[in-house]
């Protein structure tokens, strides 16, 4: 049955952290439709782990890293012009890495990593149930009760309308959402794959439930994500195919995605003659939203590249310091003219509002996270192979946020913030766990 999946670490490893890795799972199964209350009892499990485990903690280096940019926060907030704001933009980084350093502790082992990625799976369906009546049977409401303990807002026909949105605020929040969801449900899928093709052969008795479900649930989560007609999100679901073709050896499907792929963008931007031929094929809505004649009319402020080049001059002119977080929406506006939120880019909004030398430490500290997860990955002797294709998966989700970061900004959203640093944790704490093995046996 489907919760056999379920049973992998449903204990912790540390009887002590029992209390903690219960909250944390509630929290990731009701976080996507309730993120108050997901919030909380996330940010109560780091609270319990921190008071167990506060000196391991502390002396990991990379915590260390973390306390430094922190540091490095405040300071350029001294600096800003209008320090209230920046202030209040703190909120958006320096709760999720005391969260974050709390979680590493918490979760250990990849059987930790196989649990949090089924309870994700699951937690997506009313999201993805919730799109669909959206956008097709015209569902529109609004929930509230005591504020924020439930706050529900469905915009009907999608939010910019035709887009779907669910139970986010907007389109593109959706798409970074589902396209971690349908990284982790891909690698779950083909985990169970593996196991039936080796089980079959045998005559041993096999449960089909868990691979009819994923199937079910990853088509569902890919076309939501194609309805969300975020270009960022498709491309790497693209990637995301590609990488485990690559990683399983499957030349053929490679060969068929880098088809498919090819006939796209010559659909959107191939000399006329050439693309009227794909375009027999490709859909209009994929195509002509990548060139963007689906959009022609788009005004100069509103795309990217010139809020790219904004971004940047402002760089250039408080290149240590910068011009303090939450600073870039109202110096647009008086430049442009027009109410944008952030540039769509995460580290030129960084180096920006807060300066070259964070963004670089903060950078480096993403960089250091992803050489190490990659040599546990890649090591013989490190992982054991049945765990590898879920350590992957969250490598995977992982890259997937930086892609997504170069041309929108996440951190703005309560849940795309606090998933990505409990993936991000969930990652770090098995490659502390494996780096400790390897060096205890090397000793």
């Amino acid at each position: 049955m489907l919760g056999v999946s379920l049973n992998k670490a449903f204990y912790h490893p540390d009887f002590s952290l029992q209390p903690a890795w219960n909250s944390l799972q509630f929290g990731l199964l009701v976080f996507p439709v309730n993120p108050f209350l997901g919030a909380v009892t996330i940010c109560l499990a780091s609270l319990i782990t921190w008071a167990k485990k506060y000196r391991t903690i502390s002396q990991k280096p990379l915590h260390k890293g973390f306390a430094i940019l922190s540091l490095l926060l405040l300071i350029t907030t001294g600096f800003a012009s209008h320090k209230l704001e920046a202030f209040l933009g703190l909120f958006n980084l320096l709760p999720y890495f005391f969260v974050f350093a709390g979680l590493t502790s918490l979760i250990q082992t990849p059987a930790q990593l196989w649990r949090i990625a089924w309870i994700m799976i699951i937690g997506s369906l009313p999201v993805v149930i919730i799109g669909f009546g959206q956008l097709f049977l015209g569902w529109s409401f609004k929930i509230q009760f005591l504020w924020v303990l439930i706050d529900l807002t469905i915009a009907p026909g999608g939010d910019p309308p035709g887009r779907m949105a669910s139970v986010f605020m907007h389109a593109n929040t959706l798409a970074a959402y589902l396209v971690t969801i349908f990284i982790l449900g891909l690698g779950l899928w083909l985990d169970n794959y593996q196991k039936l093709q080796q089980k079959i052969p045998q005559k041993i008795t096999t449960n089909y439930h868990p691979i009819i479900f994923l199937t079910i649930t990853v088509i569902a989560n890919f076309l939501a994500l194609i309805l969300t007609n975020s270009r960022n999100a498709w491309g790497i679901a693209i990637i995301t195919c590609l990488a485990y073709a690559l990683y399983q050896g499957w030349r053929l499907v490679v060969a068929g995605f880098l088809s498919i792929a090819t006939s796209i963008l010559l659909a959107a931007f191939a000399p006329e003659a050439i693309a009227q031929f794909f375009r027999r094929f490709v859909p209009y809505f994929i195509w002509a939203r990548l060139n963007d004649q689906m959009y022609p009319d788009r005004p100069v402020a509103l795309m990217r590249k010139t809020q790219w080049e904004f971004a940047w001059n402002l760089t250039q002119q408080h290149p240590f310091t910068g011009w303090g977080l939450r600073s870039f929406s109202g110096l647009y506006k008086t430049k442009m003219q027009i109410d944008l939120g952030h540039p769509h880019n995460l580290f030129l909004m960084l180096s920006a509002e807060t300066g070259l030398i964070t963004t670089l430490l903060f950078c480096g500290l993403l960089i250091w996270i992803l050489i190490t997860s990659s040599q546990i990955l890649w090591k013989s002797e490190s992982l054991e192979p049945e765990n590898r294709i879920i350590f992957f998966s969250y490598l995977l989700a992982f890259i997937g946020w930086i892609i997504f970061n170069t041309v929108d900004v996440t951190t703005f959203d309560l849940r795309l913030s606090t998933l990505f640093w409990v993936f991000l944790a969930a990652l770090c704490g098995v490659c502390y766990q494996y780096k400790s093995r390897h060096h205890t046996n090397s000793m």
